[in-house]
């Protein structure tokens, strides 16, 4: 039976609100979510959006910090545009409506108070509500909930839209929001729909994928269930303690430094005693109804899994490798974060690389026959079931520390994302950023690229200017 075809200038999957708003200056855009618009990585962020808009502050300077945390792997290009253009995507927030705090935070990494934040520890939600509601309303994008993105249309080598579980949709250019991965391990502070399911779309249609070996794991996760605690709190003095009170690191050193240091230790704890704490209300109240008092003892945290670095290939203007199809976001690799990313730098991604994927997507003219039905529309893929004994045996061989024994036996692993995450992280045979090795413990200067994984070939090492 011939599937229903629906006909737009761009789709885009997910989340991407700010870019759908971008686009549909001039052009019909659909915007599809397999749960509620608001659902994403985006609406969950505490952490706030860094920028140098302080009076003592540059786009310089934070490029300077961002290249720093980078550890030798980011793409000097692509950090110039997301420092450049981060005072305009502020505005640009004002504008729209969102209402920011008074004042700039420290947070680890930055040698300068440069995040703005909204309600404390709730930017990302204050930031994805105005976003929604403006997409919303606007007339010219079409808000489908509850539809889930099953495989990719390919028409003569390019990407001509995508097949969901109601229908076809053809498009002149499709963008991936989907976010990362970090949901695979044990410990995380992400949703659990987090899997990589954007990267899969991208790799199983042709394009490629890099460096998937660097994710990073957040050193301040409540020790119970993995949820956040902002870097915003030891920017605004919280301590971290051993078992016996004392502090052991230094709290805004590079979020690897930090989760190492507490991995290292058999207990730790942040102490909140000392900061604001109705700076953070919505933070501060979630740990109360979890049975803490953090006015009055310090709270046990552990690292979790919380960003996903690698992600789908693309250029400055979210253009993949494969033509038609844009990335933007955490299921992206620009090569701007490298190998640790600098707090605050994730949804200021999402603004800068958002919008110029989707003013990119919008000027494509290289797709053939979106409206032909007699496209490749791909075969439905269904993740395979992630059980507690996988999301486990990550964590095991494929956390903080890794070693060759432990990554080789993940590439038997059902997961094929999880299959690609082991090969390329046996192939960098060192220690940088967020990815330690204890069999290759110091960094290689050889192995200064990114490791690109094509559908069919072993990871290969390529640097990006």
């Amino acid at each position: 039976m011939r599937r229903k075809l629906d006909t737009y200038d761009l789709a885009i999957v997910v989340a991407g609100l700010y870019a759908a708003l971008a686009a549909a200056e001039e052009a019909r855009v659909l915007v599809l979510a397999k749960g509620s618009l608001q659902a994403s990585n985006s609406y969950a962020a505490q952490g706030g959006v860094a920028a140098a808009v302080g009076s003592d502050d540059d786009s310089s300077l934070h490029a300077a910090d961002t290249l720093a945390a980078g550890r030798g792997l980011c793409r000097p290009s692509a950090v110039e545009t997301l420092t450049r253009e981060a005072p305009e995507r502020i505005a640009d927030l004002v504008e729209l409506g969102v209402a920011f705090d008074d004042g700039l935070a420290l947070e680890g990494g930055h040698s300068r108070a440069r995040v703005v934040h909204a309600g404390g520890a709730e930017t990302g939600r204050r930031i994805a509500d105005v976003l929604a509601a403006r997409v919303r309303a606007h007339p010219r994008i079409e808000v489908a909930e509850g539809e889930r993105a099953l495989s990719l249309r390919v028409v003569d080598g390019c990407c001509a839209g995508l097949v969901t579980d109601r229908r076809t949709v053809a498009a002149r250019a499709t963008l991936l929001a989907t976010g990362g991965y970090a949901a695979l391990w044990e410990r995380t502070t992400n949703p659990p729909g987090a899997l990589g399911e954007g990267l899969l779309l991208a790799y199983r249609a042709g394009a490629a994928l890099a460096d998937l070996e660097l994710v990073q794991f957040h050193p301040t996760a409540l020790l119970d269930d993995g949820f956040l605690l902002s870097e915003a709190l030891r920017g605004a003095g919280a301590t971290l303690l051993d078992e016996d009170g004392e502090r052991f690191t230094d709290e805004l050193a590079p979020r690897d430094v930090v989760a190492r240091a507490i991995a290292a230790r058999e207990r730790a704890n942040l102490d909140l005693r000392g900061i604001e704490r109705g700076r953070y209300p919505a933070l501060i109240a979630t740990l109360e109804r979890a049975g803490y008092d953090p006015a009055t003892e310090p709270i046990p945290v552990a690292p979790a899994s919380h960003y996903s670095i690698g992600g789908i290939v693309t250029d400055l203007d979210g253009g993949s490798t494969l033509p038609g199809l844009y990335a933007a976001g955490e299921c992206a690799c620009t090569g701007v974060h490298g190998a640790n990313r600098l707090a605050s730098n994730s949804l200021l991604e999402c603004l800068v690389f958002g919008r110029r994927a989707a003013l990119a997507a919008v000027e494509n003219t290289t797709v053939p026959g979106t409206t032909c039905q007699a496209a490749h529309d791909g075969a439905r893929h269904d993740l395979p079931t992630v059980t507690p004994e996988l999301r486990h045996a990550l964590w095991q061989e494929a956390g903080l520390i890794r070693s060759a024994d432990g990554l080789t036996r993940l590439l038997d692993a059902p997961a094929p994302l999880v299959r690609l995450i082991a090969e390329s992280a046996l192939a960098r045979t060192e220690s940088r950023g967020v990815h330690f090795r204890e069999d290759f413990p110091v960094e290689d200067d050889a192995l200064a690229g990114h490791f690109v994984l094509r559908p069919g070939a072993a990871p290969e090492l390529e640097r990006w200017s």
